[in-house]
């Protein structure tokens, strides 16, 4: 919990500095531009046009951006919650199963949890490849199901019940491994970013009129506005690190859960 808050801490003074020092250099820019350039104010009316263009398509393509990385941290914190809570149903199900399967099949669950949380978690922050441990660890559970014996009728419900949530925790996991292997924003698309914002922020100082106080004010607005919003498309682009990572707390739940199963 305190490295979660010094984590959090650490972002939004980074965030602050980005946004201040990039709105600095703007103010910097603007007095430097009133003190040598001519007085001549011709010309507004095409440059307003140029940036309106300008700054509409770069307004355009940062909320798309933005509300995408946005979706994708949604839905990542819901589906590891939906494997989570699938691999517990799974765990209770084969409660109703003869031994040896039922403590196997307990057994690979705990492990499958403490290896998302322990190996895969870290790698998916990261951005490295996640082992092939997980994936071993639900198919021997899948074949311990598939091979449990099931004298009774209850029995075999809670098999089948067993195995269908496997299946859930098959896509939630599959789903999630895509999520983190797609992570990120493509090269173009930061071009796009980068190249966008220079010129939203360049093309104003082309404008005539402006008392130097107000076009400080505006252009250093206009800078920090911009730089927060780059901020929060590179704090969002991997969703298993930054300042809105998902964290492995189903998971860690649902340890909890078996433990306290297993102690009672």
């Amino acid at each position: 919990m305190e490295y979660q808050k010094g984590m959090r801490m650490n972002i939004y003074v980074a965030g602050a500095v980005w946004v201040l020092g990039i709105a600095a250099l703007a103010a910097g820019v603007t007095i430097l531009v009133h003190r040598y350039r001519s007085a001549d104010g011709d010309g507004n009316d095409a440059i307003a046009t140029v940036f309106g263009v300008i700054g509409g398509l770069h307004a355009v393509l940062m909320a798309f951006v933005l509300i995408s990385l946005f979706d994708t941290v949604t839905t990542v914190n819901e589906g590891s919650h939906t494997e989570a809570n699938s691999l517990v149903a799974v765990y209770w199900a084969s409660d109703a199963l003869a031994e040896p399967a039922r403590g196997q099949i307990q057994e690979l669950a705990r492990s499958y949890a403490r290896t998302v949380t322990d190996q895969e978690w870290p790698s998916m922050r990261e951005g490295a490849p996640v082992g092939p441990q997980g994936f071993a660890l639900l198919e021997r559970m899948r074949s311990t199901i598939d091979g449990a014996a099931a004298d009774t009728d209850w029995q075999q419900e809670r098999k089948t019940e067993a195995a269908s949530q496997l299946w859930n925790v098959y896509q939630a996991r599959d789903a999630r491994l895509t999520a983190a292997g797609n992570a990120g924003v493509s090269t173009v698309v930061w071009l796009a970013l980068i190249v966008g914002s220079a010129l939203s922020i360049g093309v104003p100082y082309l404008f005539r009129g402006p008392k130097l106080a107000t076009h400080v004010i505006l252009m250093a607005s206009l800078a920090a506005a911009i730089a927060l919003l780059m901020f929060a498309i590179y704090q969002l682009q991997n969703p298993f690190s930054g300042g809105a990572r998902v964290e492995p707390d189903a998971f860690t739940a649902a340890i909890d859960r078996f433990e306290a199963s297993r102690a009672g």
